[in-house]
């Protein structure tokens, strides 16, 4: 058996570049968690090393999440009253909004070929909400008003099924739709409407 040869004492560090490599490796720990280690963790950057290397932000963005994640768990975890009435608020709130109904709503049927217009009796400024459905088949419209030498549009379509949306008046008059069925059966329209008008004029 063959014995490792003994090192030489020349070859041994000697106690002070001991203490020097302790100190050193201290040193470089401390750097690194001063430029590295807190930057990424807490977002603090006290030399400007971790803002360039991108490192302050992640850790900017940790900070964020988690305070963000203690406030949600104090908000829910320790007010179930609170939690609770904020459902029932909500439930309320969608249930209003649901039975939320429309003014008015016609039904008109059309055979091929055929054509009529709705329209409503309103002031300069008025709004109007609506929404429509055609079943058996396209239909053509156009929204529109004219009075005492002044037009608008404000839509049309061509072998359409459905639409809706809302309108705000330029002046006063009977404001509303020309339908036209261009297609080979008959079509039914269910029209609802909803806003500042005094009547529903319909004409053939």
């Amino acid at each position: 058996m063959n014995n490792a040869p003994k090192p030489n004492i020349e070859d041994l560090p000697t106690p002070t570049q001991l203490r020097r490599s302790t100190i050193i490796a201290s040193l470089t720990a401390v750097a690194i968690g001063v430029m590295v280690y807190l930057p990424a963790e807490y977002g603090t950057d006290p030399t400007g090393v971790g803002s360039m290397l991108g490192l302050t932000e992640m850790g900017e963005i940790k900070q964020q999440l988690a305070a963000e994640a203690a406030a949600d768990e104090a908000l829910h975890g320790s007010d179930d009253s609170s939690s609770l009435i904020n459902d029932i608020f909500g439930l309320f709130v969608g249930t209003a909004h649901a039975q939320e109904v429309w003014q008015d709503e016609i039904t008109f049927t059309l055979a091929p070929g055929a054509s009529t217009e709705i329209k409503a009796t309103m002031e300069e400024g008025a709004t109007m909400n609506y929404a429509w459905v055609a079943t058996g088949g396209r239909i053509n419209f156009d929204l529109h008003a004219h009075a005492d030498g002044e037009e608008v549009t404000y839509d049309r379509g061509r072998g359409q099924t459905s639409g809706d949306g809302s309108f705000e008046t330029p002046f006063a008059g009977d404001h509303g739709w020309f339908w036209r069925n261009r297609d080979d059966a008959d079509i039914t329209v269910i029209l609802q409407l909803r806003g500042d008008y005094s009547e529903i004029v319909r004409s053939e």
